[in-house]
């Protein structure tokens, strides 16, 4: 080994080879690199501790400390389009919801306005159909019983029709006194038979009489009841003003 000014050789390392040189050396690196790889008493080993993180940081690189809090302190993009994604989800579900509530109220007022519109229509058909009721039953011609109560009944309402007074009592008390109630019978004895023009029927009519005040709708047949009827009735009327001021042969 040449000699080094100043340098005095230890005779006791004389003999260490240069494998023991390097293995020592490279002891002594790992030793200054791994932090917490010497003795924590050894207060030796901290400026290399220093001088280690320092060396790291000037070189761009950062303490495995540092750089999980700044990696805290980031927002991921992941994380981010997770909770976009999220915001989205909730807010369609939101709007899900509204349209749901919005199309049950509207459905909930169409079914009203169809049921009143239902209501309203049969309300209407159910007036149209007794309109139509009341219409038939008095276009339809009652039946009366074929008998002097009948004959005076339906007298009675053409009667009606054409403004003609008369009632009940004062047209039957009349045909008793003047034909008993039938309506065949004919007088040949009187004043009007001994001129040609007996007096027939329930009432007892002549035929000139009958013909001017028959009334349309009626048989032409003098001995009818109910034309019978009606036509002197419409001469009492005329005469007496009522078949019910008649007292005696009219």
């Amino acid at each position: 080994m040449p000699s080094i000014p100043g340098y005095v050789r230890n005779p006791k390392f004389t003999r260490i080879s240069a494998a023991g040189i390097s293995a020592v050396s490279a002891a002594a690196i790992a030793f200054t690199v791994i932090p917490g790889s010497a003795d924590a008493g050894d207060s030796s080993q901290s400026p290399a501790k220093k001088v280690n993180s320092s060396n790291a940081a000037a070189n761009g690189g950062a303490p495995k400390t540092q750089l999980k809090t700044a990696k805290q302190g980031t927002l991921d993009p992941d994380v981010q389009r997770t909770d976009a994604d999220a915001q989205r989800k909730a807010l369609a579900k939101q709007k899900a919801l509204a349209d749901e509530r919005a199309a049950a109220v509207k459905d909930q007022a169409a079914k009203k306005v169809a049921a009143a519109k239902k209501a309203e229509q049969e309300r209407k058909a159910e007036a149209k159909a007794k309109a139509s009721r009341a219409a038939k039953r008095a276009a339809a011609k009652p039946t009366y019983p074929n008998n002097l109560d009948g004959w005076i009944r339906e007298a009675r309402a053409i009667m009606a029709k054409h403004n003609i007074p008369g009632s009940y009592d004062g047209i039957k008390r009349n045909i008793i006194r003047e034909s008993g109630g039938n309506p065949n019978a004919v007088n040949n004895w009187d004043i009007n038979a001994q001129n040609g023009t007996p007096s027939k029927g329930l009432l007892q009519t002549i035929k000139p009489t009958f013909d001017a005040y028959h009334v349309e709708g009626t048989s032409t047949n003098m001995t009818d009841p109910v034309a019978n009827i009606v036509a002197a009735c419409n001469y009492a009327a005329d005469r007496y003003g009522s078949m019910d001021n008649v007292n005696s042969a009219y």
